[in-house]
């Protein structure tokens, strides 16, 4: 709180805030196997009880809306513990709720002792400052993003694991709830134009910088564990910022031409039974006849057979897919880009 009252009024342009949940886990739990199961146990998540939460809760949220533009938006995270206090909250304070959206998990941990549901998402709020407000909303990459279908408000994406998980010398978890960065990605491509400026109030190990710093956003984050704090200095200084203009999208940029994949082919750029592969060439496809892509037991477009691949809700086939030449892969959204080129001076 005493760092949120050091930052201007009417400063940033969106903030995203991931509070503690206030689980209440009373005692220890454990697998079929009987090996502890790693929950969010960690001395932020506790308090006395829903008033003191909730006071708690009112100190920062009220922070958030004096730091905020007039057009500026806030993203909260959580789950049934407090999500619906939280958003009491907000409208009490006369936040504009925009939407309420699922960050629906792909690999959920399970209700190891059967007696609930398997807790497989949690929720997020986005809101204006106001009802007034003109915030921002990148329509169209999102759009763009979802095989040039409109954005729904549920979300299938992976917890974090894999690489993006920070473990310590002993293999355990350094943060108990990292946050996967494409669930980030998603909400500053949405909400936030480059060189925006971002505040994270619960930054733990830094993911909302680590988007940030890629996508050309500036961030400010705090956190009051030194030890968490350390954690997110060392993996943000190590991020590159990515060229986000094929990613990015505008009204201006949708009015380009539409080329389909099986143009390609009519054009013998592309010619039936060549080999996609992904960026890391882990993953390959053979080109039909007809334009679609067969990869295993599956058919589709490169669209379809690269969500396939991925176990995703959606890809876009154009940045997925790659053709060898020679040496090199080349993206098959180059070959898309010398078509359009092609037209236009035709044109």
């Amino acid at each position: 709180i005493s760092e949120l009252e050091k930052i201007d009024s009417s400063s940033i342009d969106m903030a995203f805030c991931d509070p503690p949940y206030y689980l209440q886990l009373s005692k220890k739990l454990y697998r079929p196997d009987q090996s502890a199961v790693s929950g969010v146990d960690d001395n932020w998540d506790k308090f006395s009880s829903y008033e003191e939460y909730d006071n708690f809760s009112k100190k920062w949220l009220l922070h958030i809306k004096r730091v905020l533009k007039s057009d500026a938006t806030v993203w909260i995270i959580g789950t049934y513990h407090n999500i619906y206090r939280l958003g009491y909250l907000l409208q009490n304070m006369n936040f504009w709720i925009l939407n309420d959206l699922i960050w629906r998990k792909t690999n959920p941990m399970p209700n190891f002792k059967g007696t609930r549901f398997t807790n497989a998402h949690e929720n997020l709020i986005w809101a204006s400052k106001s009802k007034k407000s003109k915030y921002t909303f990148n329509y169209q990459t999102m759009k763009y993003l979802n095989n040039n279908k409109q954005m729904r408000s549920d979300w299938l994406i992976n917890v974090c694991g894999g690489r993006e998980r920070l473990k310590d010398k002993n293999n355990d978890k350094v943060h108990n709830a990292q946050k996967p960065e494409e669930l980030l990605e998603r909400i500053v491509l949405s909400s936030t134009k480059v060189s925006d400026i971002v505040l994270d109030p619960f930054f733990g190990t830094g993911t909302t910088g680590v988007v940030c710093k890629k996508l050309g956003r500036k961030f400010i984050g705090i956190e009051r564990n030194p030890y968490y704090l350390n954690e997110a200095k060392t993996r943000i200084l190590k991020v590159k910022k990515v060229q986000t203009k094929n990613i990015e999208k505008t009204s201006y940029d949708v009015q380009e031409k539409r080329i389909a994949f099986s143009y390609l082919l009519e054009k013998g750029i592309i010619k039936p039974g060549n080999k996609l592969y992904d960026a890391k060439k882990i993953v390959k496809a053979t080109v039909l006849q007809n334009g679609s892509l067969k990869f295993k037991k599956n058919t589709g477009s490169i669209h379809k057979i690269g969500a396939i691949v991925q176990n995703k809700h959606a890809c876009n086939g154009w940045n997925f897919w790659y053709i060898q030449h020679k040496n090199r892969l080349i993206s098959i959204n180059e070959h898309r880009t010398y078509l359009r080129e092609e037209i236009k001076e035709k044109e």
